[in-house]
């Protein structure tokens, strides 16, 4: 017997029709590198994305060739998120935060044909140009200095109404992201059609982001880092109405648009709400933001002292999991019913947690002695798999190890899972510190110091110890005004762990580095650290 329903290619095509057709009227709303709003809509936009991919498909773009873009959020970057993968190119946004020489690196080993830039961002381009061999550069104009490119704007306008544009296949590459190479060199991921309309459906459902044509999105976390966590194809496809904040990522420009423009849900990493928070407490009564504004945190882990400080402002952490591989969202921290009812203390342990996988995402906890039961304290490496998991890198056969022998992901996330099936990530298998044969979570003593009142942020790091091999050191920046002593840090910590687990000693600095997409860079504290002594 066989099935009756019909056959259709789940393709990014669909989302924006959908988008141009029932929600034509919905603003698009950017800041300009001027710092001045722009609006257009749903309609404008999917109409300029079709103009974009008549404007590759005349200049001969292949499908599966490889467009580039530099660019910031705002709507033009969002007309190359459909109009590329339109054309049947494969959309691929270079990380502006890398170095330049990374910068080419990845753009010639994904064999970029276009690149697309914005003008403020060319004296960036013109560090590498020289390193890569794009065939043609156009150049989105805001006002920047004057250039010998293409205009991009004449460029679309190029676009034939009669272009003929291939027909879309679900397996069709659409986009492409390279990981931050903070172990080794980047590696590509390349989403399907398929993967990506099945990961705007998931993250959308009412136990994950809850998305709808009720809400109005801002999205912090850049466009060129994993398709913005997928935030503007899903926006596309409910009809929500997107923000944009451009170059600007400062606290207080992004509160003057999440007030200005009634923003309801955002995303970004724990660095950006940990400057948002501090603007807020600053002037709390300078903004009206909305009432429960969803704000999802990703990229490392979420302490439950900052949950605590959002819900006095009536504002909503939602903390989430997942990376590159993982397109990226692969868990959401919703409470369920009964934990709803349970004490302030115990919501709050399980809204500080990684969540529970999505649907359609399989996760297991794999440890030395094989699959880890979920029993809330077996700890091993958290492996996953599912439609919208890579299952191998591009042109990285020496990556296989990435990958269990029956095909799941090792995300190289350390985590134990409670029996209602939230995960809780202790660290990354990198960042674990083997103290006497025995392992400390360096994620956990940052969540705890981080709630400290004069602490800003805190990073821990493992340094060279001749008896126990490593022991961590805590790298310390207080709040501004703020004084406090080692031995003061020393008793905050002592009531929560081991006195085994306590730092050996603290440095305090001005500033945590960061990588490209906002995590503390611990790779950088390790070598200024590493002949650090008691």
């Amino acid at each position: 017997m066989q099935h009756t329903m019909m056959d259709t290619p789940l393709t990014l095509d669909l989302l924006l029709e959908r988008a141009a057709t029932l929600f034509a009227g919905v603003e698009v709303v950017s800041r300009r590198p001027d710092r001045s709003l722009h609006r257009t809509t749903h309609g404008a936009m999917a109409q300029r994305a079709r103009q974009l991919a008549r404007a590759l498909a005349g200049a001969g773009l292949k499908p599966g060739e490889r467009v580039a873009t530099l660019m910031w959020n705002h709507a033009w970057h969002l007309e190359a998120y459909f109009g590329i993968p339109l054309a049947g190119g494969v959309l691929h946004t270079l990380n502006l935060r890398l170095f330049p020489d990374d910068i080419a690196f990845i753009a010639n080993h994904a064999e970029d044909r276009f690149l697309v830039v914005d003008d403020v961002l060319l004296p960036l381009y013109e560090k590498f140009r020289a390193q890569v061999k794009f065939e043609r550069v156009f150049v989105v104009p805001f006002g920047g200095d004057t250039h010998a490119y293409e205009d991009y704007e004449r460029f679309v306008q190029s676009g034939a109404a009669d272009s003929a544009l291939p027909r879309l296949e679900e397996s069709m590459p659409c986009g492409m992201c390279y990981t931050s190479g903070t172990t080794g060199a980047p590696k590509g991921v390349v989403y399907s059609h398929r993967s990506t309309v099945l990961h705007a459906l998931g993250m959308s459902l009412p136990d994950a982001l809850g998305l709808s044509c009720r809400d109005t999105v801002l999205p912090v976390v850049p466009m060129f880092h994993a398709n913005a966590w997928g935030l503007p194809y899903a926006c596309a496809m409910v009809g929500a109405r997107q923000v944009f904040p451009g170059p600007h990522l400062d606290a207080e420009n992004l509160l003057d648009l999440f007030a200005g423009e009634n923003v309801t849900l955002s995303g970004g990493v724990p660095t950006i709400w940990m400057s948002v928070l501090a603007a807020l407490r600053a002037q709390p009564q300078r903004w009206a933001l909305q009432p429960g504004l969803r704000m999802l945190v990703g990229g490392s882990a979420v302490p439950a002292a900052l949950i605590e400080a959002f819900d006095a402002f009536g504002l909503n952490i939602m903390a989430a999991w997942g990376l590159t591989e993982t397109s990226p969202l692969a868990s959401v921290s919703r409470l369920r019913p009964e934990l709803e009812r349970a004490p302030q203390d115990r919501r709050l342990l399980y809204r500080a947690k990684a969540g529970v996988p999505l649907p359609l995402v399989e996760l297991r906890i794999a440890a030395e002695g094989g699959i880890a039961p979920w029993d809330g304290e077996s700890v091993g490496e958290i492996e996953v798999r599912g439609p919208w998991v890579t299952a191998s890198y591009y042109r990285r056969p020496d990556s296989a190890d990435r990958f269990s022998p029956d095909g799941w992901f090792r995300t190289g996330d350390v985590a134990f899972m409670a029996p209602e099936g939230y995960i809780s990530i202790t660290d990354r298998a990198k960042d674990l510190i083997k103290s006497g044969g025995e392992w400390i979570s360096s994620q956990a003593l940052e969540n705890e110091l981080m709630a400290h009142p004069a602490v800003a942020e805190a990073a821990v790091i493992a340094v060279p110890h001749e008896k126990w091999m490593e022991r961590p050191l805590a790298v310390v920046v207080r709040r501004p005004g703020a004084e406090v002593t080692p031995a003061e840090l020393q008793a905050h910590l002592k009531h929560k762990f081991a006195d085994w687990w306590l730092p050996e000693g603290y440095a305090f600095i001005d500033q945590i580095p960061r990588t490209s997409t906002g995590k503390f860079q611990k790779t950088t504290l390790r070598e200024r650290f590493a002949g650090w002594k008691p």
